[in-house]
Formats: C-alpha cells, sequence, structure tokens
C-alpha cells in the first residue's frame, strides 16, 4: 500500500530562505527522500518505484509551492556502504559542473555530487551546527570533521579549530569551506590521520579545548588497516575526548547508527563520566522541522561542570 509522502510547506519553504538557508530536506517517504542543496535537488532511494514516485511528486510539489528545480541527481542507497556510488544526473545539463554551493544560516558550504556517496554536507547537523555558534567556543575539536562544517561556524564566532580526519581530499575541502565565507586557516589545524591515535598525542601533549565534535562514522577502517566500528569504539572515544575537555566545555555526541539512539547515547555517556569522573548537563537536539520523528542523525550535548 502506497503511503502518503509529506513534504514540506510553502510557509516552511519561506522560513528557511528568509534565515539564509538552502540546504534541507523537502521530503521523507519509507523508501527515499530528497534534499534541497541550492536549487539543485539529490534523491536517495531504496527501491526504483521510490525513486520514479519522488521525481513524479518533486516536479507537483515545486509547481504548487513556486521553487524553480535546478538540476535533479539521484542515488541508490545500498545495504552495505562499500556499494555506495556517486549520485547520477537525471535531470539537466550533463556539460554542467557537478559541484554547486549550499548555503546554511548565510554560510556557505560547497557540494560536490561527483566525488562519491557523500556530496560533502549533513543536512541534519544543521541544529548542531547552529549550538556551535551560540555557544561561540574559543578552542574547538572537530572529530572525524569531513569537510569542516562544524570548524567553519566556529571559525565564523572566533573560534580556532583542530580538524582531524583520515581523508586528506576531505580536509582540503574543509579548507575550501573556509575561503567560501572569507575565514583565513592561519589558526586552525587540519590532521589528517586516525581520530583514535591523536586524541591520546592530544592529551599527553596537554591540549585542551571548550568544545569538542563526536560525529563518528558507523564504520571506518584506516590505511594500517585498523577497523572504527561506533558500537563498539564510541565509549573509549568519548573517554579519551573527556581528557581533551575544559571545564566547562560542550561535547556533541552524534550519530547516524540505527541502534543508537539518544537514550543510548546518554546510558552511554553517563558510564564514560563516571569512569573519567566528570559531572555533565545534557541537552538533545531541538526536532528538526524538515524530518520525520526518528530520522536523521542522533544527538546529545553535553555541558560539562
Amino acid at each position: 500500500m502506497k503511503t502518503e509522502s509529506k513534504w514540506i510547506d510553502a510557509a516552511l519553504l519561506r522560513d528557511f530562505e528568509a534565515e539564509g538557508t538552502d540546504a534541507h530536506r523537502l521530503c521523507t517517504i519509507e523508501d527515499g527522500w530528497v534534499e534541497r542543496f541550492g536549487a539543485d535537488v539529490l534523491i536517495s532511494f531504496k527501491r526504483v518505484l521510490a525513486r520514479e514516485r519522488l521525481i513524479e511528486e518533486l516536479q507537483s510539489w515545486a509547481k504548487t509551492v513556486g521553487f524553480d528545480v535546478g538540476r535533479i541527481f539521484a542515488r541508490f542507497v545500498p545495504r552495505k556502504n562499500e556499494e555506495r556510488e556517486s549520485p547520477r544526473l537525471i535531470l539537466g545539463d550533463p556539460a554542467e559542473n557537478l559541484q554547486t554551493i549550499a548555503t546554511e544560516r548565510h554560510l556557505k558550504f560547497g557540494i560536490d555530487f561527483g566525488v562519491g556517496y557523500s556530496v560533502g554536507f549533513f543536512i541534519d547537523q544543521r541544529e548542531n551546527r547552529r549550538r556551535v555558534r551560540h555557544i561561540a567556543p574559543r578552542r574547538l575539536l572537530n572529530c572525524f570533521a569531513y569537510t569542516c562544517s562544524f570548524s567553519v561556524c566556529a571559525a565564523y564566532v572566533g573560534a580556532t579549530t583542530l580538524n582531524i580526519d583520515l581523508s586528506k581530499k576531505s580536509l582540503a575541502r574543509g579548507r575550501e569551506n573556509f575561503a567560501l565565507n572569507s575565514l583565513p586557516t592561519v589558526d586552525h589545524r587540519f590532521i589528517a590521520d586516525d581520530v583514535t591515535a591523536v586524541l591520546p598525542r592530544l592529551a599527553r601533549q596537554g591540549e585542551k579545548f571548550d568544545a569538542i565534535i563526536l560525529d563518528p562514522p558507523t564504520f571506518s577502517r584506516s590505511p594500517g588497516g585498523k577497523a572504527f566500528q561506533v558500537e563498539n569504539d564510541f565509549e573509549k572515544l568519548l573517554i579519551d575526548a573527556l581528557d581533551l575537555a575544559e571545564r566547562d566545555s560542550h561535547i556533541l555526541l552524534s550519530t547516524n547508527c540505527s541502534t543508537l539512539r539518544e537514550h543510548a547515547l546518554e546510558v552511554m555517556a553517563r558510564y564514560c563520566l563516571k569512569v573519567a569522573r566528570r559531572a555533565a548537563t545534557f541537552h538533545r537536539q531541538p526536532p528538526l522541522l524538515d524530518f520525520p520523528p526518528g530520522t536523521g542523525a542522533s544527538s546529545i550535548w553535553l555541558a560539562l561542570r
């Protein structure tokens, strides 16, 4: 039986545009979803029928709310990460550059539909990035930094940042995101290395941070063959991060792993705080108006005391 689609309404679309945001979810169904990046649209689908349905409904919705669709890309969502492929252009000029720029609360982020499954920007972290700007940290540690969107937000409000990711290419794109927002990188560090190896090294060097981002992938493998499995390794990751956290600092715990929802993250965090002999209050991410409940990343913030 075909379930009803829930597309965002014209009022929410106007609210996004009024706050300077053109990167957000447009629709979610059981077997797929649609996201906007500037004028371009990306359809993620688990079944071909879902893709065709979303293409058809997108055209109808766009006419209703007066949204001018640029290009349409689509990507298949496989069960295994190693089967992931770059999005494919299904509507638009194939001769055009596959890159574009998305804006979130007036900050710019580069999008590339041709470099792999992920296009460079995770929409479901929008409210967490807003919180970074609200906290206005002095020194931010961005673990699994990817293209450094959290660091751009921190730098925008005056922070220095340390960005760690296995991928040199992702960190290079992070530097480009700084440049897009006219933010110099002279006071920011970019380390292409295994986070789990770097954190103990930073602790030995006596480094401290007043904001730490822990948004690890569900699974990754370092060039040396060492595997990171979020269900098994998040606990050790947080304990190591607590060694680097100043008093009155903030730590984000976030994951897309379906078995680690907010309650599980909180239980894990309470155990780690006990081990580290630290105390904190807990804050959950506000609901995302463009995401149905239970979708998107699970997140909690720790405010250390």
